[in-house]
């Protein structure tokens, strides 16, 4: 039983980061972790593998359709499934060493097993108790599931199931046109799958600018991915190696089947806190389960905090990092600061799509004058020489200040693209200082900066 300054609970991006930066300031840092690999989902099934297969698949899509007209002539690829989930899992692999890695490097200790809070200042892991002056719940999220659709990870299955199917399947369904069904879609469209996405609203990525969801639907169904979009699920019947999904159309209350090989549930994740015992210490939750904190990512309970996917907000790893750091700094008696109008989105299918800030809707609701600058691919070289001018950036500012508020991207690399914008919305910039800015020719980047230029006089190339 050892005393630490610090004990973070869940080996996730919030967790392990804060752990690092807690032992950065010199605090005495645990971490605990029942998986058998840190990175939580993640590293371990989440952003990382999928990022894998969409590289692969992706690949694959380069070879069938653009490699030709470049003058590489030859026999398209075939796909080896099991090498390529190989790869895969070798990419995980280096990532969650790399953090076992950082612990040693940082003198932070791993407490492998799945942790609770018997009381402040207390976690137990197992039959130990350990003492903590502060506690972080780091514990992440779990696929959120839908009434009538029962998973069993091989034939109806969450993300999790998706990145390890024994093969590619010919048929399956999507349930939820949000970021994980789209991606994962994308790479078993890719590889040949019929992909149909059933959606519960009107339009996909929820949330995101609306001009951005129109093209991005569009070019999907060019791909070859099938929408069923303003219908609710009802039911999923699965046999050994089929599955019939039932589903309502909300315009008429009419029923519809469609059968899949696999259905992918992806609907949104939960925040995971169950075993933790918050009841008993009487911590405060929203009515949507999640655990709730001051500005200092406090909870009601002195001492205990919570940052991540537990907290509201919007779950992604980045986020619970900047939160994990300035967690952190708070613990250590700092001052910790998340820009939470910051925090960038991205859909990494191809073309990808990002976004930070506000959308025209929002902006709308507000009552904000705003401006508009819009600049397609199709006018920047380097994207037509790459085969890549679909899309377009807009960029938001304010009618009086210039000041930007808000930037939305589809394109190529759209989720490296985005972050001028972070960096300049940051700093309290104005579409006119993206403008003035010189930027390498021929690069990607050309196309922000004439979306800047177009909330003033006017791009150069259109």
């Amino acid at each position: 039983m050892a005393n630490y300054d610090v004990i973070i609970i869940g080996g996730g991006p919030g967790g392990y980061v804060c752990a690092i930066r807690c032992a950065q300031l010199g605090l005495k840092t645990a971490v605990v972790e029942g998986r058998e690999t840190l990175g939580g989902t993640c590293l371990n099934v989440g952003c990382i593998p999928s990022k894998a297969l969409l590289h692969a698949s992706h690949m694959l899509h380069e070879a069938e359709h653009n490699f030709a007209a470049m003058g590489l002539k030859g026999k398209s690829p075939s796909v080896d499934w099991k090498q390529m989930l190989s790869y895969k899992d070798d990419t995980i692999g280096q990532n969650t060493k790399g953090i076992e890695f950082l612990f040693k490097k940082n003198k932070i200790d791993w407490l492998k097993g799945w942790g609770s809070i018997p009381a402040a200042g207390k976690v137990q892991v197992g039959d130990d108790v350990h003492e903590a002056k502060k506690i972080i719940i780091a514990s992440g999220s779990v696929p959120s599931s839908l009434p009538g659709v029962e998973v069993d990870e091989k034939v109806v299955v969450t993300s999790t199931g998706a990145l390890e199917l024994p093969k590619v399947p010919k048929k399956m369904v999507v349930i939820g046109a949000g970021v994980i069904g789209l991606e994962l879609g994308s790479v078993y469209n890719r590889l040949g799958t019929e992909v149909t996405v059933i959606e519960f609203l009107d339009a996909v990525t929820p949330g995101m600018d609306a001009e951005v969801q129109k093209t991005f639907q569009r070019m999907l169904k060019k791909q070859g991915m099938d929408f069923v979009m303003g219908a609710a699920v009802q039911k999923t019947e699965a046999g050994k190696s089929k599955a019939t999904v039932t589903y309502k159309l909300r315009k008429d209350d009419s029923e519809h089947q469609i059968d899949a090989d696999v259905v992918l549930v992806a609907t949104g994740r939960k925040p995971y806190v169950d075993g933790l015992g918050l009841d008993a210490l009487g911590i405060e939750m929203t009515q949507r389960g999640q655990i709730k904190v001051g500005a200092d990512w406090q909870t009601n309970v002195p001492g205990i905090y919570a940052i991540g996917d537990v907290i509201e907000g919007p779950m992604l790893a980045h986020k619970a990092e900047d939160e994990g750091m300035a967690a952190a700094e708070q613990v250590a008696g700092k001052h910790g600061h998340v820009n939470y109008g910051v925090i960038p989105g991205v859909i990494y299918t191809h073309p990808e799509v990002a976004n930070v800030g506000a959308t025209e809707q929002q902006l709308k609701e507000e009552g904000r004058a705003y401006k508009v600058g819009k600049f397609s691919f199709m006018g920047n070289g380097r994207a037509k020489a790459n085969f890549a001018g679909d899309g377009f950036v807009k960029i938001l500012a304010d009618k009086q200040t210039d000041r930007i508020l808000g930037c939305h991207i589809i394109g190529p690399a759209a989720g490296d693209l985005i972050h001028e914008v972070c960096v300049a919305m940051e700093f309290g910039a104005s579409a006119e200082d993206l403008a003035l800015t010189c930027h390498a020719h021929p690069t990607y980047s050309e196309a922000v900066r004439e979306a800047a230029l177009a909330c003033g006089d006017g791009p150069i190339h259109a």
